[in-house]
């Protein structure tokens, strides 16, 4: 039986962020891109991306997409071989979070912001390389294909905190954080590995929230060696 691979983008990221893994992650299997953008909400987006998704599969969430993985992994554990957290958390919004997630969707429906300050882009790259042109444009284009409601819907999503829910995904599991993380700190990344019963934690270094971006090819190594060691 051939492998499946289902992937799921973060915050207003289509399939571009995993062209540079693509050729290494169709060794792995065949790929699904699954569709994170018409839900708000997380079990939305969970039931869509299980409502076309093959019978059974490795799961790999990067970012948003990992919070979307957590409840796939719950609501059908018996379809997921194996889940992989990229740059990932199971933190809830902070009050404060939730007030600037209210404003930020006020601001785009109202077209006073498009949403994605540059600032914000600079900060999703590791330090060294929040100025590369190739890459603050791949992001920038992500975006504007993806559009203002797709941007709506994805600030929408409510997180609650979800470290305990972990405990209950018993397939194996991969966690991977970037040392220079500046979108999802580094300890509520290592946080979930603790709380997998059954998870491999990773470090992927000099490399910043956009590890399929910036570090392609170490991430795809990573999660063909946990494929081939879990024998998913």
């Amino acid at each position: 039986m051939s492998r499946h691979l289902v992937l799921l983008p973060g915050f207003m990221c289509d399939d571009d962020l995993w062209s540079d893994m693509k050729p290494n992650l169709e060794a792995m299997g065949s790929l699904q891109f699954g569709n994170v953008f018409e839900d708000d909400s997380l079990d939305g987006m969970a039931t869509r991306v299980l409502g076309q998704a093959p019978r059974r599969f490795v799961l790999v969430g990067f970012s948003m997409g990992g919070f979307v993985a957590r409840r796939i992994a719950l609501l059908a554990p018996e379809r997921v071989a194996g889940v992989a957290f990229i740059c990932s958390s199971a933190r809830g919004h902070s009050e404060a979070e939730r007030a600037g997630r209210d404003a930020r969707i006020a601001a785009v429906r109202g077209a006073t912001s498009s949403g994605v300050s540059r600032r914000a882009y600079a900060d999703a790259l590791h330090p060294d390389r929040d100025r590369e042109p190739a890459l603050l444009d791949r992001l920038r284009g992500m975006s504007r294909r993806l559009g203002r409601e797709v941007m709506i819907r994805q600030l929408s999503v409510a997180r609650e905190d979800g470290y305990l829910e972990l405990e209950r995904i018993l397939c194996p599991a991969l966690v991977v954080a970037a040392r220079q993380d500046r979108l999802r700190g580094f300890a509520e990344t290592e946080r979930m590995a603790r709380h997998l019963p059954d998870a491999r934690f990773e470090v992927i270094e000099a490399c910043g929230h956009m590890a399929p971006l910036e570090r392609p090819r170490e991430l795809a190594h990573l999660l063909a060696d946990w494929i081939a060691k879990e024998a998913l």
